[in-house]
């Protein structure tokens, strides 16, 4: 939608409008806000189009398609028609007396960011109001005071963004398992799925009868295998390795078998896009009689796979890329840190002697994949924080997950089968990653500068980052100078055309390894399967409408992400609160405007704001929690004591 509207703003051609968007054309044309000439659309001047942002004050500001930041429209909060933060608007320009800022009024809400917001109730001047949990702001809940004050304190309510009357009742403030609802109600997610879709699911029982897919190769009598993380209850990749041959079979759970384009599940998936993990539990794209079930690569049944047989010569480059419909049988489900045992050890002291028979030829070849890909591609030293929590959903403890041989392993196995997927398409869905801009990189080097790393600017950015990650060695500052590199750049995001992944070194790249948990995967599949059934009918079907697709998926996928980082957010917060006063160890993250802190203490990994001024970047400090706010999920210390 965003991509029309935009044209909307530059002129777009009648016979280029969208059907779906006629019945919006038509209205905006009745307003006055379109104009129609030579059989082009045009938005009259007067008329902006553009995203809102609301202040805590509650004052608007128009950042309109097309126009430099520098011109947002300020929009007075009772001219905003109910319009919240990230709303794609239609604002009319107004005449400001004072015209120091432009100013203008919303005319038409468009698109709504979310359809319903997340408040807490609060008495103020003996009224119940409620208290928005993004902004702050407070609002108007269309409900009598009589039936509010029935109540309990600070109760949670998801209430619709149109109207502002109560949907759901989430829970009280005060406790911690409302947290789960809270991150989901936020980004409008769901745990839940239609009856229709559970039907639907569950008709596809939970076995496979390999005499019913005569046309599929039978791999079962290949010793594949799973490697995932200990808590994984889906599995959509299993890995076999031809050594003689040097053949890498790379099989994907056949999602699309199940899922049929507009049906029940279809929806619910393309509405969810992503999995989404908790520390405690998963909220899945697909039922789980299809993700964890019927659709798994579960050890020692049958299961139907999508299947890349790829050939490599001596020098680990593909020569043959081989895709078809397969069923294989994985012999063993194995953890990441199994593998990573096993690699220690000699594996003739197991008893899956046949399977990690090939497993240490594989890693070897898969190193040498790695060398291939970082001659043009880079390695970002990463870590991420793992919570554990009490069956209150109270933070217990963390640990700081590492990327170890096994990860790499399957890693570049994985990456390899993308490349594959993405060479068989020339339109499609891809996964691209554009070159940074010049502009961010100057600043990353002037941040860089201020702890010690001093690099000129190049044309040659890939040279540049390797130059910085050397130096960042040398002052063994790795990690933390990596997370300020993948910062400067830009979003990775899906697109139906193929520009490359800069990250990666790939000149084509998407994504093919993960339909249960990823809708982008489930379209590829279904196009690879026409691609490669010459079926140009069904693959120019599916591509109807795949730009606004692969809009939709990358905010998704943002915002499925953010659902996660909200929760673990809240957790830390609860923890805080009862740790006012005390002091802990952290390192200093981000210097500027605001000031970034994260714990790494016992608890580690928790976003801190730091109260203080002139704190180096990366420096560590010890500091005291000052206020823990488990509305906003902002923790505030002060510096106690620098060079800890």
């Amino acid at each position: 939608m965003k991509k029309i509207l935009l044209a909307l703003t530059r002129g777009l051609k009648v016979e280029e409008t969208p059907s779906s968007f006629q019945p919006l054309v038509k209205n905006l044309l009745n307003l006055g806000a379109l104009n129609l000439a030579d059989d082009t659309y045009t938005l009259n001047s007067k008329y902006k189009i553009g995203i809102i942002d609301i202040a805590t004050s509650g004052t608007g500001f128009l950042s309109a398609f097309g126009e430099a930041k520098d011109k947002d429209l300020l929009i007075e909060s009772n001219d905003l028609l109910n319009a919240n933060r990230g709303d794609i608007v239609l604002a009319k320009r107004v005449y400001n007396k004072t015209r120091k800022r432009a100013k203008a009024k919303v005319i038409l809400v468009l698109k709504r960011a979310y359809d319903f917001s997340v408040i807490y109730t609060k008495t103020m001047r003996k009224r119940i109001v409620g208290v928005n949990l993004s902004t702050t702001l407070t609002c108007e809940i269309k409900e009598s005071q009589k039936s509010l004050k029935l109540l309990p304190k600070n109760t949670v309510l998801k209430i619709d963004n149109e109207t502002n009357k109560i949907i759901e009742v989430l829970g009280v403030l005060s406790d911690p398992k409302v947290d789960e609802k809270i991150s989901l109600a936020l980004f409008n997610k769901k745990e839940s799925f239609t009856k229709q879709s559970e039907y639907e699911a569950k008709s596809h029982g939970i076995s496979v009868d390999k005499s019913l897919y005569p046309n599929r190769v039978d791999l079962t009598n290949l010793p594949f295998c799973t490697i995932d993380p200990v808590d994984a209850k889906d599995f959509d990749d299993a890995i076999y390795f031809d050594v003689k041959a040097n053949v890498i079979y790379v099989a994907i759970a056949d999602v699309s078998e199940y899922v049929y384009e507009m049906g029940h599940i279809d929806k619910e998936a393309r509405s969810r896009g992503f999995s989404i993990y908790f520390p405690h539990k998963s909220i899945p794209m697909l039922p789980r009689s299809l993700s964890e079930n019927i659709c798994s690569l579960k050890p020692n049944v049958d299961r139907l796979a999508f299947v890349f047989k790829i050939t490599l010569d001596a020098n680990a480059k593909p020569v043959k890329e081989e895709l078809f419909d397969a069923i294989i049988n994985s012999k063993k489900r194995y953890t990441y840190e199994q593998i990573d045992d096993f690699l220690q050890d000699d594996f003739s002291k197991t008893d899956d002697a046949e399977i990690l028979k090939f497993l240490f030829p594989l890693e070897r070849l898969t190193k040498k994949l790695k060398k291939l890909r970082l001659e043009y591609g880079f390695e970002f030293r990463s870590t991420e924080t793992r919570m554990r929590l009490d069956e209150n959903q109270n933070l217990i403890s963390t640990r700081i997950e590492k990327n170890t041989r096994s990860h790499g392993l399957i890693e570049d196995c994985m990456l390899l089968a993308n490349q594959a997927a993405a060479k068989k398409l020339k339109k499609g869905i891809f996964r691209t990653h554009e070159d940074p801009s010049s502009d961010k990189l100057r600043s990353l080097l002037e941040n860089l500068f201020s702890i010690g790393i001093d690099v000129d600017f190049m044309d040659d950015v890939p040279k540049m980052i390797r130059k910085i990650q050397k130096k960042a060695d040398d002052l063994n500052i790795r990690e933390e100078v990596d997370k300020l590199i993948i910062r400067s750049q830009q979003k990775a995001k899906y697109e139906s055309t193929d520009r490359g992944h800069f990250g990666l070194g790939f000149s084509s790249y998407t994504h093919f390894t993960s339909p249960i948990r990823r809708y982008s995967d489930l379209i590829l599949h279904r196009l690879l399967k026409a691609k490669i059934r010459g079926d140009k009918k069904r693959f120019n079907f599916l591509l109807q409408d795949i730009d606004d697709i692969c809009e939709q998926i990358s905010l998704d996928e943002r915002e499925s992400d953010k659902v996660a980082w909200d929760f673990m957010d809240r957790k830390f917060a609860r923890w805080a609160e009862l740790h006012v006063g005390e002091d802990f160890e952290a390192i200093i993250t981000a210097v500027g405007k605001t000031t970034i802190a994260k714990l790494d203490d016992e608890i580690k990994g928790a976003r801190l704001f730091v109260l203080d001024d002139d704190i180096e970047l990366f420096k560590r400090v010890l500091v005291k929690i000052v206020e823990a706010d488990i509305v906003t999920c902002k923790i505030f210390v002060k510096v106690v004591r620098e060079d800890v």
